[in-house]
């Protein structure tokens, strides 16, 4: 026997919980994000590499894939990375990003950056970044950054 009442609030929870599950992130979570971000690459542009630090989460994880060596997956110690940028160099190093998509669940954030990069006034190279963020103690940080770098074809 059917049950037309029950079937309907199947349906309607069904379709509130579809509903909570693609809701766009808190508008607050989402420029806090997005001020981590900023202020990684605001400190790279600075060559200053404390604040750069400031962003990181322990243990952070930096990867590029690179047309370099056929398109592998390479690693890039934060040290290394951190080193390069608070070394004095002639040039400012300006990775310019637009955010394409933030995601925030709870304390786990996913980001999307199609960016372009200049050694000063002069391009570089140009991909699209993917950062993940946790929030610790009530501020979030990058746990994990992976690129693609190429010099034609940029978004």
């Amino acid at each position: 026997m059917r049950h037309p009442f029950l079937s309907f609030l199947l349906l309607v929870a069904g379709a509130t919980a579809a509903r909570a599950q693609k809701a766009p992130a808190n508008a607050a979570e989402t420029a806090a994000v997005q001020k981590t971000i900023t202020t990684f690459f605001d400190g790279m542009r600075q060559g200053d590499s404390t604040m750069v630090r400031g962003t990181l989460a322990p243990g952070v994880v930096l990867h590029t894939i690179s047309p370099k060596n056929g398109g592998q997956v390479e690693i890039e110690p934060a040290n290394a990375f951190l080193k390069a940028v608070g070394t004095p160099h002639p040039d400012v190093y300006d990775e310019r990003i637009t955010f394409g998509q933030v995601l925030v669940d709870a304390p786990l954030a996913s980001v999307w950056t199609p960016y372009q990069f200049y050694v000063g006034t002069k391009f570089s190279h140009c991909g699209y970044n993917s950062f993940q963020l946790v929030k610790l103690a009530g501020n979030w940080k990058i746990v994990h950054i992976i690129d693609t770098r190429r010099k034609d074809g940029c978004p």
